[in-house]
């Protein structure tokens, strides 16, 4: 079955944390592992109950700053700092945009209720997509495997018909006990000579 679409992540994968410096310093300055502050913003209650679209984005940096005892200007500098080093991949961006031409693209990402206006007002790529799939909008969270399979109606294919790209090893076994083709990004060439290759058959 030929390969029709190619379904993208985007934190780790197209937008990446590639200046490590502002979120250490900000864990250093609030006496914690950059992995606790991580967890803070990604994980637990409150970070899944975003994710998953049970609270909005503002209820979740709300409670982000009681956690902390920030003031208003206090989380605003917090979440300056944490996403500081966060970079697009502008040229993956643009491959992505000439894959258009032959194939259905889709971004399925994990994120809280504000991402697809970031991704339209801010990142501005929203013409390389023809499908936004977003965990707190659909109320799934990959690697449930409902999440694929409503990405896969949004694109109207069958689980082989697609490649799904993620740089969390979790989602991506996810995908493929489902049945789509997947690959685990490390790094943007690995990632292209990988889907390459199964777009030139290497996945029939």
């Amino acid at each position: 079955m030929a390969i029709a679409a190619v379904i993208w992540d985007l934190g780790g994968v197209l937008l990446r944390t590639d200046d490590q410096c502002p979120r250490q310093a900000l864990a250093d300055r609030l006496g914690m592992s950059r992995n606790e502050l991580e967890n803070l913003v990604f994980n637990g209650d409150s970070g899944d109950r975003a994710q998953s679209g049970e609270i909005s984005v503002v209820e979740h940096w709300e409670n982000i700053r009681q956690v902390l005892g920030l003031d208003a200007a206090g989380i605003d500098e917090f979440q300056r700092q944490f996403w500081g080093g966060d970079r697009l991949d502008e040229e993956l961006v643009a491959y992505i945009r000439n894959l258009r031409g032959s194939y259905r693209t889709a971004l399925l990402s994990n994120a809280f209720s504000d991402l697809r206006q970031y991704v339209t007002d801010h990142l501005k790529i929203l013409d390389a997509f023809d499908e936004l799939i977003i965990s707190a909008e659909v109320r799934l969270v990959k690697p449930d495997p409902r999440i694929y399979q409503y990405a896969l109606q949004r694109l109207g294919l069958a689980p082989r018909q697609a490649v799904f790209i993620d740089d969390l090893l979790h989602n991506v076994e996810g995908a493929r006990r489902y049945g789509l083709h997947a690959i685990h990004f490390r790094q943007p060439a690995q990632a292209r000579a990988e889907l390459e290759q199964l777009l030139n058959g290497g996945g029939e």
